[in-house]
């Protein structure tokens, strides 16, 4: 450990040159301010992460029963009702998903339409995302559907007992009627009795929500179901509930917790975030390369002193592990400032928020950038910062080869 102390001793020591002094000053300045942009951006790629879950929950049922094969599960209602006798489970509802066409006088657009059964009340709090009108089944006689607010500003429908569209969607079987191309859609009309948002591009922009039979007439279906939706009791575990389910339906649906119901987008920001956390270390590994100078330096200073080591028997060997130590002490001294500097930064932003985004206040969902510190980023990026510090201090032989 001699070689530890007589490291530790240089990293405190006044040096003779000023240029020393500075250049080690700067070394570990640059290591620290690297490590410190590392964990800020983590932690706001954490934060995005848990503000779009927290979005897509909204709309996501605890669980979502999906065929293994194929497009939809032959008796979605039977199905549903097997479900129901799983311990765990509070309710589950058959639901049919398909894209579609929404008309409405000379406004048309594509849609995807989801059609939910009389319980849709009790799958999700689907009336926390009705922004105008309300979330109901039937008006009068006549079907209601709720559209995004996406579909209501390019279509100008508004909730209404006057403002009816009609969905279509090409029929399974038959040939085209060149005289009357129509022929070849099934379509239903329905009243629009409120507008959803949720805050997703994607959802906000072309989704509507129709009665399951009016879905399935569109489709011809009987009792298919393109899904079971299920929310838990209180207190019920996802993981349990879901292999319950699993060995009770048998091998021909699979079930999707709610994280892997969005599993492209949270694969897509995770694989984003590693990304850069890659990019980030390249920028670690130049801002090392300065305390490779350092050493330099410090080996032509201590030149005397290392003379008068080897005059007291000390080996080649120990000599150079005092410079490989200190290359480790620079580099782990900076990045373990940088981590506490980036780790206060971020807990102050997500305490505080003193970082605005830009834009309307009034359409944005937050107004401040989110921020979320996790302990596996700081365990990522300190392991970074030590294998950088053992590939810096193992340079130094370069160094020291002559000593």
């Amino acid at each position: 450990m001699l070689a530890f102390r007589i490291a530790l001793r240089y990293l405190f020591s006044k040096k003779s040159h000023n240029a020393v002094n500075v250049i080690s000053a700067i070394s570990l300045a640059g290591v620290a301010v690297a490590s410190m942009a590392i964990m800020i951006v983590l932690s706001v790629f954490n934060g995005f992460t848990e503000l779009s879950a927290s979005h897509l929950s909204k709309i996501d049922p605890d669980l979502k029963v999906v065929p293994a094969k194929g497009k939809t599960i032959a008796d979605g209602d039977s199905t549903a009702a097997a479900i129901m006798t799983v311990s765990g489970v509070a309710a589950a509802m058959p639901s049919v998903e398909e894209r579609g066409l929404i008309v409405a006088g000379n406004n048309q657009m594509p849609v995807i339409f989801k059609g939910v059964g009389d319980n849709y009340r009790d799958i999700i709090a689907v009336d926390s995302i009705v922004i105008d009108g309300i979330y109901t089944e039937a008006v009068d006689t006549a079907a209601a559907m709720q559209i995004a607010v996406g579909v209501a500003n390019r279509t100008g429908l508004r909730p209404s007992l006057l403002s009816v569209a009609n969905v279509y969607v090409p029929r399974r079987e038959g040939r085209i009627n060149p005289a009357n191309p129509m022929a070849a859609f099934r379509g239903t009309r329905l009243t629009v009795t409120g507008v959803t948002q949720i805050d997703q591009a994607d959802i906000d922009n072309d989704r509507i929500i129709i009665p399951l039979d009016r879905a399935r007439q569109l489709l011809d279906y009987d009792r298919e179901a393109t899904a079971i939706e299920v929310r838990l009791a209180a207190g019920a575990s996802a993981a349990e509930v879901s292999q319950a389910i699993a060995a009770t339906l048998g091998g021909s649906v699979r079930v999707l917790t709610r994280s892997a119901q969005q599993g492209s987008a949270m694969k897509m920001i995770a694989i984003e975030k590693w990304v850069t956390f890659l990019m980030l270390c390249f920028i670690l590994i130049i801002a090392s390369f300065n305390i490779i100078s350092t050493l330099s330096l410090l080996v032509i200073e201590k030149r005397d002193d290392m003379k008068t080591l080897r005059a007291l028997g000390a080996a080649r060997s120990q000599i150079r592990s005092i410079f490989r130590y200190e290359g480790l002490l620079i580099t782990i001294a900076g990045g373990t400032a940088g981590i506490i500097l980036g780790l206060l930064l971020s807990l102050a932003q997500q305490h505080f928020g003193f970082i605005k985004l830009n834009g309307d206040p009034t359409t944005l969902t937050i107004s401040t950038y989110p921020v979320a510190v996790s302990g596996l980023d700081v365990l990522a990026v300190f392991g970074a910062i030590v294998v950088i510090a053992l590939l810096t201090s193992s340079l130094t032989t370069i160094f020291t080869r002559k000593i």
